[in-house]
C-alpha cells in the first residue's frame, strides 16, 4: 500500500498535479458563470465584480492546469500520438481554455468601456460551461473515477 504522505509520491505522481489542479478553474468558472447569470437578473453590481474575479482567478488557473496536463502526456506517455478518448479530452480541454479567456476578455473589456456587458456573452458562457463539463466527463475516464482509465 501507498503511504499517502510520502512527499515523493505526492509530487512525483505522474499525472497527479493535473487532476488536483483541474479543480480549480472548473469550479471559479462555473461559479462565475452563476454570478454572472445572478448579476444580469438581480441588476446586482457586487454579483457582477464577483463573477468578474472568479472569472480572472479561472483563466489564470488555466496555466498551470495546461502546463500539467503536457506534462503528464510527455511523461506519463512519453509523448506518444494521443488518440481516443485521451485526444479528445485534450481538444476539449484546449477549447475550454480559449472559452474561459475569451469569456474573461470579454468581461475585462467591457469594464474598460462603459461597462455594458454584451448580451451574446450569456450564450457564450453556457457553452463554455456545457464544454467544460463534457472535458471533466471525458477526464473523469481518463483518471478512472468515471469506470476504466
Amino acid at each position: 500500500m501507498v503511504n499517502p504522505f510520502d512527499l515523493k509520491t505526492v509530487f512525483l505522481a505522474k499525472h497527479a498535479q493535473h487532476v488536483v489542479l483541474i479543480h480549480f478553474p472548473i469550479a471559479l468558472f462555473i461559479t462565475a458563470v452563476a454570478f454572472d447569470f445572478l448579476a444580469q437578473w438581480t441588476k446586482n453590481h457586487a454579483l457582477a465584480a464577483a463573477a468578474y474575479l472568479n472569472l480572472l482567478l479561472a483563466a489564470i488557473s488555466t496555466v498551470p492546469v495546461v502546463a500539467t496536463g503536457l506534462a503528464a502526456w510527455q511523461w506519463a506517455l512519453e509523448g506518444q500520438k494521443l488518440k481516443g478518448i485521451l485526444l479528445m479530452h485534450l481538444i476539449l480541454g484546449c477549447t475550454s481554455t480559449v472559452l474561459i479567456w475569451l469569456v474573461w476578455w470579454v468581461h475585462f473589456r467591457a469594464r474598460r468601456r462603459a461597462g455594458i456587458l454584451p448580451s451574446y456573452r450569456l450564450a457564450v458562457e453556457f457553452l463554455g460551461v456545457a464544454i467544460v463539463a463534457l472535458t471533466g466527463h471525458l477526464g473523469g475516464f481518463l483518471s478512472g473515477v468515471n469506470g476504466p482509465g
